[in-house]
């Protein structure tokens, strides 16, 4: 269809109710500082514009902008590293897609919370880093809305920059691994409740076993993702 969006590319995820729907949901997949969530389905409705009685179809004059009551961006996530995390405050995309077979399949929301990233210029670049991880992976992810927060600070003793090429690329490489994992369908092991953190993950011979926050590369010439 001409001028149809691009049914691969990735909306934004704007309403905090949807950022509490899907961060209400278990980590699908985790690394050392990022976590990745994810819901099918599509954003809530937004609300549509009120019309004044007698309004006249077309005209603006006629029109009310529409009347949203106030929420909170302060969200909190059960889990070992539960805190009050500001949403990433992203203004509404132009349009609306009310039928589902046109639009965006995925939307993407970011939680960079300034616990983990107190600079903004630090908040931006990993912000950035996500987005394009996302983008590059977006044809081969499911369907629905996948939130990324930031769960752990980047080492200031590796990194006592705000802003600098070494945290961009390694904040690149984390994501980017984080994603073609994604785009492949992985998911990491719940933790049994109660289960204590201390040591490597075993396997079925009591062996340690890979530890699921540090996932080996793909193999050269399989990535999911564009690059």
């Amino acid at each position: 269809m001409p001028g149809a969006p691009d049914l691969a590319s990735l909306g934004r995820i704007v309403r905090p109710a949807d950022y509490v729907r899907v961060l209400a949901t278990p980590m699908r997949l985790r690394s050392p500082h990022f976590a990745v969530h994810h819901l099918e389905g599509r954003p809530l409705p937004t609300a549509k514009p009120a019309t004044r009685t007698g309004a006249v179809p077309g005209d603006p004059e006629s029109t009310h902008a529409p009347v949203t009551a106030s929420l909170s961006t302060e969200l909190s996530t059960a889990g070992d590293d539960s805190v009050s995390r500001r949403v990433d405050d992203l203004p509404a995309e132009a349009g609306e897609y009310p039928d589902a077979r046109v639009g965006p399949q995925r939307w993407l929301g970011l939680v960079v919370p300034k616990k983990h990233a107190k600079r903004a210029v630090t908040r931006t670049l990993v912000k950035r880093q996500i987005r394009n991880a996302a983008q590059a992976c977006a044809p081969s992810l499911a369907s629905g809305l996948w939130v990324v927060r930031q769960r752990a600070p980047f080492d200031a003793a590796l990194f006592p920059s705000a802003a600098s090429d070494a945290l961009k690329q390694a904040a690149r490489a984390e994501l980017r691994a984080l994603f073609e994992r994604a785009a492949r369908g992985e998911r990491d092991p719940l933790k049994p409740r109660g289960a204590s953190g201390g040591g490597a993950p075993r396997g079925k011979s009591g062996r340690p076993g890979r530890d699921a926050s540090n996932p080996p590369a793909s193999p050269e010439g399989t990535t999911p993702c564009a690059a």
